[in-house]
Formats: C-alpha cells, structure tokens, sequence
C-alpha cells in the first residue's frame, strides 16, 4: 500500500490516538469501537512501512516517524476542516479558535475572556474543551487545540519534553489559598497557620494516582485524612461550604465560591505558588489566534493575575 492512499478517516484517527494517548480514550472520543481504531492504525502503519506508535504499558507513544506523520496530518486535516467550512457557508474570514483550559481556569478567567471576544470580535468564533494539563498538551501537539490554558506548579518544568517546545506565555502566578467553611473556627481570623492543618479532613480532586492529594495542602507531615473526592471545582467548593472538609483553591477562584465559603491565604510554611500559561505551537499564530490570546491576557490582569 503506498502512503498517499491513506485515508482522511486514517489520518483522523491517527490525530486522536496521538492526542489521547491511548488506543481506548482516542475510539471514545471518535465513536468508533477500538476495533475499529485498531485496524485504522494498522492500515497506517503498513502504508508507511513502519510503526508509527510505541504501544506501552501506560499509554501509545508517537515514534520518530509518528511525529513526522503527526505534523503531516494536521495540515491535511485542517486544509479539509477549512475547506468544509467555506462550503457550508462558514468562511474562516473571521475564524475559529480551538481553545483547551484547565478546569479552575473556567471559573472566572475563562467567561470573562469569551464575554471580552463577543464584544470585540462577535464574528470570531471560540471552540472550547476542558481537560487535565497533560490531555491538553497532548491536543496542542496533535493539532486539535490553537491555545492551551494550562496549570503549573513549583518546580515549573515545561509542561513536556516534546521538541519542538511549547510557546508559552505565563499569565499570572498567585499562592495557593485554603477554602475552609465559613463557620469553621480556622476561618475566624485573615489567614490560617500552616500548623493548624495537621488532623484536618480533605475534598481532594480524584481518586487515583497522584491526583488524590489534589485539594490537600502540600507538604503536610502527615497522612491525610480524605473525607471525600470531587473532580469539579463548583462541587469541591460546595462541599466544603457544608462544612464537610476543607481544600485547596487558586487565588483568583475567591469570586466564584458559593456563600458560606472563605478562602484565606496559609502561613508559617514557603509559599505554594501556582502559575497559569498560556501555551500554543511555536509557529508565529494565526491572527484569530493572537486575537484570542490577547484577550485571555487582558481578563487576566481584569482577575488580578498580573503577567
């Protein structure tokens, strides 16, 4: 089989394997059956006379000429979104721009920089999706994100190690904060001592790997007690103005917590700082792009996260 009779549905399903990073995740985003992904990948794979995907134990991993592949693919595909587009009576005059964010980022950053865009640029339009940083990175690297909201923390590595690097813009940095239930005796004064945290109950974010201490505060010298999990920052916070535990927050969540809630900075330990980037391809971005990005910028000074 030669290579130039690959098929788009091929191509397409190579995009969201390389994207999902795994055979199961890319045929669930697609609606196919892994089956399906399964030959797909394989009739790629015998076209280009090599494998183009790592198959390991935590996930698919794009080879040399994956990567090659890879950044073929999206320029074939996007040329045939476009062309769709036009078709349909959709020109990209005004553009679209696939936008990811981290879940907190859609709180406050996220309404506001869309509410800026439907002021300024009401015929640009914003596709938005929700994911985990590393998901996120992962659609920017295939080609189905423009722009990434992504979240980081101390040691502030690059999100991964990919080449080429990501561009990356850093937006704000702000310390860690604590959400405590108003009536809880911690939450009478301005901040909380870090020491007053030992014997606490949690709201952490998952319930598996590393993402279980996710809401807890870092550093702790001790087991924590986790009283229950949440992936959604609304329900997290509501758990906790119940008064059913406490957890971690951003700063510039503060405007979106629910009555009964307060959210203090911790002292007596080093700062837990958060940072939040803005990250795309390194290739000089489409105008709607830029557009796109200079408008999360500004709602991020409007939050109080200066760049």
């Amino acid at each position: 089989m030669d290579f130039t009779d690959v098929s788009l549905t091929a191509l397409r399903v190579f995009r969201a394997v390389a994207e999902q990073s795994t055979f199961t995740a890319a045929a669930a985003s697609l609606g196919y059956t892994q089956s399906a992904v399964s030959r797909q990948i394989a009739a790629i794979e015998r076209a280009a006379g090599t494998e183009l995907l790592e198959r390991r134990r935590d996930g698919a991993r794009l080879t040399p000429a994956g990567h090659i592949v890879l950044r073929r693919a999206k320029s074939v595909l996007d040329e045939i979104d476009a062309a769709a587009r036009e078709l349909s009576g959709r020109p990209g005059q005004a553009g679209t721009v696939r936008l990811g964010w981290f879940p907190s980022a859609g709180a406050v950053l996220l309404p506001r920089a869309l509410a800026r865009l439907r002021e300024t640029d009401p015929a640009l339009r914003v596709v938005t999706r929700e994911g985990s940083t590393p998901a996120l990175v992962r659609a920017l690297r295939a080609g189905s994100l423009d722009l990434a909201l992504l979240a980081s923390a101390p040691p502030f590595r690059p999100p991964d190690a990919e080449s080429p690097p990501l561009a990356l813009r850093t937006l704000g940095e702000r310390a860690l904060c604590l959400a405590l239930p108003a009536a809880h005796p911690l939450a009478r004064g301005e901040f909380v001592d870090v020491a007053d945290l030992r014997g606490q109950r949690w709201i952490a974010g998952s319930t598996s790997g590393e993402d279980r201490l996710m809401g807890v505060w870092p550093g702790l010298d001790e087991r924590p007690e986790i009283a229950h999990t949440a992936r959604d920052w609304l329900a997290k916070l509501h758990l906790v103005a119940a008064g059913l535990g406490l957890t971690t927050v951003p700063a510039t969540l503060a405007p979106a917590a629910p009555a009964g809630v307060r959210i203090l900075p911790v002292r007596g330990g080093p700062q837990e700082q958060r940072r939040l980037l803005l990250a795309r391809m390194p290739q000089p971005p489409a105008e709607p792009v830029a557009r796109v990005a200079a408008a999360l910028r500004a709602a991020a000074l409007d939050t109080g996260t200066p760049p």
